[in-house]
């Protein structure tokens, strides 16, 4: 017998024992604790783990360090959230400050995952980020209907997935021909999520969890400064400058009600690791706090094009209904688009240090002048550009018939299956290197385009061919 079965076992009869030890085993009501810890879904929960969680935390042992601790964080965050749904069957539904103060001992596991990320960049930054963004996807457990602010249950934890993919993705590529052991465990903490997780709550909770109708009901602290008893002032209204290092000024946006106060909460212990939302009053074009105007005098201060000052107020905004600004973005790596048409464009411009992800399909996207950036997109219609640009990576996750690289030095492009056929046309650049998939295992291969070629004057006109390279 699997030794996973027999602790199962021998903790099911600890229970029983307990409760029989109370003279209650022979009244056992619905949603009591034999019944819960019983559950098909709270057992489906435990095989999750122990198949998919048991995987990762293999490879993380054999790498050992950082990445071993945020593992450990990890699992621990799915001990909870098992926790959580047991003590959803014996609960009643309770309000909005009730939900936050239940979901508490969630978010302080996912605090200290994000809190590795911070400070001085460590050597496995790119395991840290991946483990901190794919927790967000945790918060499933939060859905209480359609109008609640956030997506069903199993797109939750697909788009949660999407952000964090990024980061797996450089895991991969880095390891891919260095340590096995790496590549494992990306492989193993993508599995985790996509299927084991979605499929689980695919499974259980299509439409997220259901409360108990007659169980205890759920505590709700008090607020900070507040005598016991009075009632819970509503949640703060957003910073009005989402976008913005500057402090926020005074805004005509309105507080967020329901569920979305919720999420509100969440997101301010980055539960999401700092997810920027653009609302509906940041698509106007009658906005004052946002000039988008560079003037004479900061022009000069430019240098080139990989070593640039911030020149201009940050910016993420749509323009005209037309056109998304997205502008002096620095040291941003959760900026988000997912309001988006085909007949829109991107223009990104001036970034360094970002990631921006593209939630939908547009006309065309423009990269022009950024540095270290990492652009995440579905689908274009027309073309993806990038322009004087110095160390970027662009990831196509559905179809792009163009790509053009100029004057651009180090860009890294990930090609999805269904973007295999597009066009790429590079002019005046180097180091560039374009990711395809290889397999169903997630493998990337990696081909780098020639950036040098010989000319030979041959029967009147001149012939051209690439520089071809052997050896690493």
């Amino acid at each position: 017998m699997e030794p996973k079965l027999i602790e199962r076992l021998e903790a099911a009869v600890a229970r029983l024992e307990s409760l029989s030890a109370g003279g209650i085993l022979a009244r056992v009501l619905p949603d009591s604790g034999a019944e819960v810890y019983s559950d098909p879904s709270i057992l489906a929960f435990e095989d999750l783990m122990a198949e998919y969680g048991a995987r990762v935390s293999a490879a993380a042992e054999k790498i050992g360090g950082q990445v071993l601790d945020v593992t450990k964080l990890v699992l621990e965050a799915f001990s909870v959230q098992k926790k959580l749904l047991i003590d959803i069957k014996q609960t009643q539904k309770p309000d909005m400050a009730g939900l936050v103060e239940f979901l508490k001992p969630l978010n302080e596991v996912i605090l200290k995952v994000n809190a590795m990320t911070e400070g001085r960049r460590s050597d496995f930054f790119n395991h840290l980020k991946s483990a901190g963004d794919c927790l967000s996807a945790l918060a499933w457990i939060a859905y209480t209907g359609k109008d609640c602010g956030m997506s069903m249950p199993i797109a939750h934890v697909e788009e949660s997935w999407q952000m964090a993919e990024f980061y797996n993705n450089k895991v991969l590529v880095e390891y891919r021909n260095k340590d096995q052991n790496h590549v494992e465990w990306a492989k193993a903490l993508k599995e985790l999520y996509l299927p084991g997780l979605r499929d689980y709550v695919k499974s259980h909770y299509p439409l997220g969890p259901v409360w108990s109708a007659s169980g205890k009901k759920a505590s709700s602290a008090p607020p900070k400064g507040s005598p016991s008893g009075a009632p819970a002032p509503p949640p703060p209204p957003p910073p009005a400058s989402l976008f913005s290092s500057e402090p926020s000024q005074p805004s005509s946006s309105q507080p967020k009600q329901g569920m979305s106060a919720v999420f509100q909460e969440i997101s301010s212990g980055n539960v999401s690791a700092g997810l920027k939302k653009v609302t509906a009053d940041m698509k106007t074009k009658k906005r004052t706090d946002r000039t988008g105007v560079v003037s004479a005098s900061e022009k000069e201060t430019r240098s080139s094009s990989s070593s640039f000052s911030k020149v201009g107020p940050p910016k993420l905004e749509l323009q005209m209904g037309r056109k998304w600004a997205v502008e002096n973005q620095i040291g941003r790596k959760n900026l988000v688009i997912d309001d988006c048409d085909a007949k829109q464009s991107v223009y990104i411009y001036g970034c360094k240090d970002s990631v921006l992800q593209i939630q939908g399909k547009v006309n065309n996207i423009t990269i022009d002048k950024c540095t270290k950036m990492g652009v995440v997109f579905k689908d274009v219609v027309a073309a993806c550009e990038v322009v004087n640009c110095n160390g970027v990576e662009v990831q196509c996750q559905g179809s792009a018939p163009t790509i053009s690289v100029d004057n651009t030095s180090g860009c890294q492009l990930y090609l999805s299956k269904d973007s295999l056929g597009a066009s790429i046309t590079t002019a005046k650049s180097s180091e560039i290197n374009v990711l395809v998939p290889t397999g169903p295992d997630g493998d990337w291969g990696e081909h780098s385009l020639p950036q040098q070629y010989i000319h030979v004057f041959k029967d009147g006109q001149f012939e051209t061919t690439p520089v071809s390279h052997s050896g690493a």
